[in-house]
């Protein structure tokens, strides 16, 4: 029986607008809606007055024009970036250099996985943003009325983020958790071992509410996350069976059994996810491939 993933997509907004989504928070969405998307990116800022902007998103001087006029003379004292893809971290560039305000990361793509690291940027990699200032995990960014964590979560990209906004129990949770759809796992940055570890992790914290830089608020985290873990480990399990039935194969003769439902313009997407499971496999020393343990490869059970 497949796993029910709780999904939440009921989402109200309206583009080009910074509003109010909870006490003490804003935001706004910008107009890049896509597979990957969802509606768009959505932008947050916490506090006022004095405040911090979250994901300022894509290359998009609409977006950011916008963001700037719905914050009038508030002061922007800290810009943090959940992970370096083109939808989340390019914002980061002119927000700064409108507000001269420092952005907060974990570093630059690729820089939590060193065998990623200084590869061609690839399903949408932000070669270009560097923070002003590096956050570690548990690292701490306040301001008035709020007071921020840096919870590193690898695995949809090494150098990902969320931001844990203490006073309300709050969870930024980028791209790791969000509630209309799983996250895509792209090797070599991304890594499913990494992923599954950092959902695993969410469990042990308090948060009540989840703000997915796409999509609507989790309000029941913790089931979320957990539908989560059990909807890979059902996917890992697929692939063994099919590896089973099969013998050797190439992961996109796999891709459109795994993913029956699946728009097949998706399938790409799909492969690499595939591929982060099979590398999982691979890890655990349950799956080989032939000539290697590569996108194109032969796989099988061992």
């Amino acid at each position: 029986m497949a796993v029910d993933i709780p999904y939440r997509r009921e989402m109200a907004f309206d583009y080009g607008r910074l509003e109010p989504v909870a006490p003490g928070l804003r935001r706004i969405v910008a107009r890049n809606p896509s597979s990957f998307t969802f509606h768009g990116t959505g932008t947050y800022v916490v506090g006022e007055g004095r405040v911090a902007v979250i994901d300022p998103g894509p290359d998009d001087a609409d977006h950011i024009a916008a963001l700037l006029q719905g914050l009038g003379d508030e002061v922007v004292s800290h810009i943090l970036v959940t992970h370096t893809h083109i939808d989340h971290s390019p914002g980061a560039a002119p927000l700064k250099a409108a507000t001269g305000a420092p952005t907060y990361g974990f570093g630059p793509h690729g820089s939590g996985r060193l065998e990623a690291a200084g590869q061609a940027a690839v399903q949408g990699g932000d070669m270009a943003f560097a923070p002003d200032r590096v956050l570690r995990d548990g690292d701490v960014v306040a301001g008035p009325g709020w007071t921020i964590e840096a919870v590193h979560t690898p695995g949809h990209t090494s150098n990902h983020l969320c931001f844990g906004w203490r006073e309300p129990k709050v969870l930024f949770s980028g791209d790791h958790v969000m509630g209309w759809s799983t996250s895509v796992i792209t090797p070599p940055d991304g890594d499913m071992n990494d992923y599954m570890e950092s959902l695993a992790r969410l469990l042990e914290r308090d948060d009540e509410t989840y703000w997915p830089t796409h999509g609507p608020a989790i309000t029941d985290p913790k089931a979320h996350v957990a539908a989560f873990i059990a909807h890979r480990n059902e996917r890992e399990a697929q692939i063994v069976r099919l590896l089973a039935e099969r013998g050797p194969s190439l992961i996109m003769d796999l891709v459109p059994v795994i993913y029956a439902a699946v728009d097949p313009a998706l399938y790409p997407a799909a492969a690499r996810s595939t591929f982060a499971h099979l590398l999982r496999l691979y890890d655990q020393g349950s799956a080989a491939a032939e000539p290697g343990a590569t996108l194109d490869g032969r796989w099988r059970l061992r």
